[in-house]
């Protein structure tokens, strides 16, 4: 059409209209990820028709189409490709030999769209082409840059320069991307590190002393020729098994960890971190103690075999001859005095046999019923399990009196050194006149267990002792509240009850059991003339608990409080609160503090923000805490401070008809579901997103991330911590913090 301008051609030509809804319906279709109406005009010349291109793959406003893009769709930090000009020699179709000497070529990206002169038909080149699956390059207009260049007769690859580079770039963004993990890892936990390097460096110090010890000591050669290496083994492995035991009981006297954290005024914010994770070095003493014990069995049972087989042996060799040494007396070495004496006969009629046993099955029953899915199903299999840790201490206090495992005295060493006479022994005479011609005198090693345990043992009776007490005391159930989805609502009050935000307290109600103590975290605030809890119906326990509650108001014993992680949360200028569910309760005493602290004007506030996370399933729970929330939004708006607290509650299970209602009803200014300000989100949150905001909103704090939940949120939000923890001193900063019972 002479004299009319083509664009405008194109733009009035129905045949053009249909091919811009077409062509990427058809890229759709082919698996390129193309949708209607999702497409850029572009055009490299202005006489050239536009091309049509998916948005999704084109990352800057602009740029030419490149079909290596759409090989990888996710690649988004890709630069764009930058047009070059084609040769002036050769034709059309192909680029000039003169303009691809000596550096790559532009090869065309495709054949020209439908012009408005010509009929309307599908693009020729085949699907594969633009996923990666040719290695033919087609016909066409349009150039490729450097980026995803295509040289003459190599077949259709990238450029191997730009692979190399991007190569070493990704290698170097790897690289760094560790490195600052690791360090944001150092950074929240280099005090644990080093906590858990310290012990197992003494751990290791005291096996490999012991051990080389007992194997080239001079006292015990007479007893390494019977034994051999398993004596070694043996007793290494049982002086750390004391260490351990001496550290196991320390992580569980609760009374002593609440007074570091609250009391002692030199317990900074890094060694209070290391007492929220009591339980975890508890377990790790206790997977220790199970592993050394097995060695000290193993070992064990060795030693005993060659005893036997020494005192059967009639070869006249040193095992031989010192199994035969004083069996009427007491100075012998060997414990097995006759050759009908078996084995089974010693293990479990000797002292240190019968204790060992003993206490090897004790520790087998708490290992195994300490295990996550006993504990949460089978509560009360694991805590009556555990309580044989009384049968564990008894019997590793007795276990080494009766001294098995003997060595040569002090005095006989004197007289008949093993060096000097070890020889005669297997040689001599019943004449013989010799000074090594003595019997070596043997006497067992004294029993050191008890020295190592004595202390923690104390402290522990002495912790047990003050929880009796206190649990003795009287307490009066003031309220009783009936909440959705069979939650319980506690108010008592107790004399002398003096609590901090986030502490926990034990529940003991006798006419259900007398033995079973339950923890749950405090709902109160320490401005309330009353504690109270929430119980949700998680077991048989609390099911027992619930109904009996509604029927009658039965006698409840209380022990506690104890300090938990959510104590800390006023000592950081911004906190992040996450509660999944129940796991709202210690958020619940902090929301309630916070809101007597602006009621009664309480300028001493350290923190500056708090930003709360409410995790639920059902909309029913969130009926527990509404009119708290409701108040703090009152309470906040009245003291002109309304954005010291940003709050978002996250449902993560619902219906048809709740996504409906809440359509219906978008535009109100309250949440049909919890009737706050704040409406509420479907789903669950992105950690990535939030800590990136929070991080963006206070670059120079330092932030409190306090969760009460399930162990895979906990990885997650560590995660998150350590990603955006800045290993500058004078930026954010994330500390994790989770409650442990």
């Amino acid at each position: 059409m002479p004299g009319l301008d083509p664009g405008t051609a194109q733009r009035r030509d129905p045949r053009r209209l249909l091919f811009l809804w077409w062509f990427p319906w058809k890229m759709g279709r082919a698996g390129w990820g193309g949708r209607p109406g999702n497409t850029e005009l572009l055009s490299q010349n202005r006489m050239d028709p536009p091309q049509v291109v998916p948005r999704k793959f084109l990352p800057y406003k602009n740029a030419p189409f490149c079909p290596q893009r759409l090989q990888k769709p996710g690649r988004s930090r890709q630069t764009p490709c930058v047009t070059q000009p084609w040769g002036t020699g050769g034709s059309r179709g192909a680029p000039s030999p003169a303009s691809t000497r000596g550096r790559s070529c532009c090869w065309p990206i495709g054949p020209a769209l439908p012009s408005w002169k010509e009929p309307l038909k599908a693009p020729a080149f085949p699907p594969s082409a633009l996923r990666g699956k040719s290695r033919v390059p087609f016909p066409g207009r349009g150039c490729l840059t450097a980026r995803c260049s295509i040289k003459p007769g190599s077949g259709g690859g990238r450029g191997h320069s730009a692979g190399t580079a991007r190569a070493q770039r990704g290698h170097s963004a790897g690289t760094a991307r560790a490195q600052r993990a690791m360090g944001n890892w150092l950074v929240n936990h280099w005090f644990s590190a080093a906590v858990l390097a310290a012990w197992l460096a003494i751990n290791i110090f005291l096996f490999t002393y012991y051990f080389l010890f007992f194997d080239r000591d001079e006292r015990y050669f007479y007893t390494r020729a019977i034994l051999g290496s398993a004596l070694a083994w043996a007793r290494a492995s049982a002086k750390c098994l004391n260490f351990n035991s001496m550290l196991i009981l320390l992580p569980v006297c609760r009374n002593l960890l609440s007074f570091l954290r609250g009391t002692c005024s030199c317990c900074r914010r890094t060694l209070r971190k290391q007492l929220d994770h009591n339980l975890t070095f508890h377990k790790l003493v206790a997977y220790a103690l199970a592993l050394l014990t097995a060695v000290h069995t193993i070992a064990h049972l060795f030693n005993l075999e060659r005893y036997n087989q020494s005192q059967q042996a009639t070869d006249g060799s040193l095992p031989a001859v010192l199994s035969k040494m004083h069996l009427q007396g007491g100075e012998w070495l060997n414990p097995i005095h006759s050759n009908h004496t078996t084995v089974e006969y010693v293990a479990f009629t000797t002292i240190p046999g019968l204790t060992g046993v003993i206490i090897t099955l004790a520790l087998i029953l708490m290992v195994t019923s300490s295990t996550e899915f006993i504990r949460r199903n089978y509560f009360e299999l694991f805590w009556y399990t555990h309580h044989l840790f009384l049968v564990y201490f008894a019997g590793l206090v007795i276990h080494g009196i009766a001294g098995l495992v003997r060595g040569q005295t002090e005095q006989s060493m004197a007289e008949v050194h093993p060096y000097d006479c070890a020889e005669y022994l297997t040689q001599r005479e019943h004449n013989c006149t010799h000074s090594c011609c003595k019997d070596p005198e043997f006497g067992s090693i004294p029993a050191e267990s008890w020295k190592w345990v004595l202390a923690p043992i104390i402290l522990y009776v002495f912790e047990r002792l003050l929880r009796v007490w206190r649990a003795q005391q009287k307490v009066v159930v003031k309220k009783v509240v009936m909440h959705p989805a069979r939650v319980l609502e506690l108010q008592m009050q107790k004399k002398g009850f003096c609590m901090e935000v986030g502490q926990y307290i034990f529940v003991n109600c006798p006419a259900i059991s007398a033995l079973e103590w339950h923890p749950f975290t405090l709902t109160s605030a320490p401005e309330e003339d009353f504690f109270s809890i929430h119980i949700r119906a998680a077991g048989d326990w609390t099911e027992r608990l619930i109904n009996t509650f509604q029927l009658e108001t039965p006698r409840v014993e209380v022990d506690g409080p104890f300090g938990t992680a959510s104590e800390d949360v006023f000592q950081y200028e911004v906190a992040m609160l996450v509660g999944a569910g129940i796991g709202v309760t210690p958020f619940a005493s902090i929301l309630k503090s916070i809101w007597y602290k602006f009621q009664q004007g309480d300028q001493t506030l350290k923190t500056k923000k708090i930003y709360f996370y409410w995790l639920c399933r059902d909309t029913g729970a969130f009926a527990w805490f509404n009119d708290l929330l409701a108040s703090l939004e009152q309470k906040m708006a009245e003291s002109g401070k309304a954005d010291f607290l940003t709050y978002r509650l996250f449902l993560t299970g619902w219906n048809t008809s709740i996504a409906n209602n809440v359509a219906l009803h978008f535009d109100t200014a309250t949440d049909t579901v919890t009737g706050l300000r704040h409406k509420t989100i479907f789903g669950r949150p992105m950690w990535n997103t939030e800590f990136a905001a929070v991080a963006a909103a206070h670059p120079r704090s330092v932030v409190g991330v306090f969760l009460c939940g399930p162990q895979a949120l906990a990885k997650s939000l560590q995660k998150s911590c350590h990603q955006h923890s800045s290993l500058d001193p004078r930026k954010v900063k994330f500390y994790f913090n989770k409650e442990n019972f």
